[in-house]
């Protein structure tokens, strides 16, 4: 899988196709959380509600499985082999890009997460029709220690698997126990969100737009990494 996603892309660019699957990717994914939001805006909640946990179940496989393939983040910053501009460029603008960019992507895959769930429970029907509940949300902390407990079993197994299959690296290490820590920031979050935002409708529509400003985010970082990496100043990585 890994030799596959190192072929020449499609784009026509230095790019692999790894690196231009995941660029369309991002773009699609983007282009449709857009016209979700558009549809919350109209008040269309069933069309919404389907396009969002259709497209964010598929870009959480997607992606989550692209990255433990391809590792694009931890093999991106290995060296300067991989970017072909200045070390100057390099150090003051790629890195702090790159670096912003893979902060958004786990930001982004944990919301992605969060929304899908706070969509289920925000819910409300009146007469077969769907719509945000006008309800009080409240999650206690232990039932908030039984869910990251569930997860971080999860995650250790994850990691165990790829210590398993690629043998044990401290850098791997480090990405899993990032991604425990920052769930733990977030189900911590959790309460606060609920005691400013304990409105179910409220707080499906703060937090919805908070996310798609990540997403947009997320796409214009992704888009000018790729663009310094792949067309601008190339490199040996890909």
């Amino acid at each position: 899988m890994l030799e596959w996603l190192k072929q020449p892309g499609f784009f026509g660019t230095h790019a692999t196709l790894g690196a231009d699957i995941s660029q369309l990717m991002a773009t699609l994914f983007t282009g449709l959380f857009i016209i979700g939001w558009v549809q919350a805006r109209r008040r269309q909640a069933d069309a919404h509600h389907w396009l969002m946990l259709g497209g964010m179940v598929t870009m959480l496989v997607f992606f989550t499985n692209y990255y433990l393939f391809r590792q694009l983040g931890v093999l991106a910053v290995e060296g300067k082999e991989g970017f072909g501009g200045s070390q100057d460029l390099y150090d003051h603008v790629f890195i702090p890009l790159l670096t912003l960019h893979i902060l958004l992507v786990i930001i982004g895959l944990v919301m992605a997460v969060y929304m899908i769930v706070l969509g289920f429970r925000a819910q409300a029907f009146d007469q077969g029709k769907r719509m945000l509940g006008n309800v009080t949300l409240l999650t206690s902390w232990g039932k908030i220690g039984k869910i990251f407990g569930g997860i971080t079993a999860v995650i250790l197994l994850l990691f165990a698997s790829r210590v398993a299959s690629a043998g044990f690296s401290s850098r791997k290490l480090m990405v899993y126990l990032g991604l425990l820590l920052l769930i733990a920031i977030v189900f911590s979050v959790e309460i606060t969100i609920q005691r400013i935002w304990p409105n179910a409708e409220r707080r499906h529509r703060v937090l919805g737009r908070f996310t798609m400003i990540i997403y947009c985010v997320l796409f214009v970082t992704g888009s000018v990494t790729y663009t310094m990496l792949y067309i601008l100043y190339p490199g040996k990585i890909g």
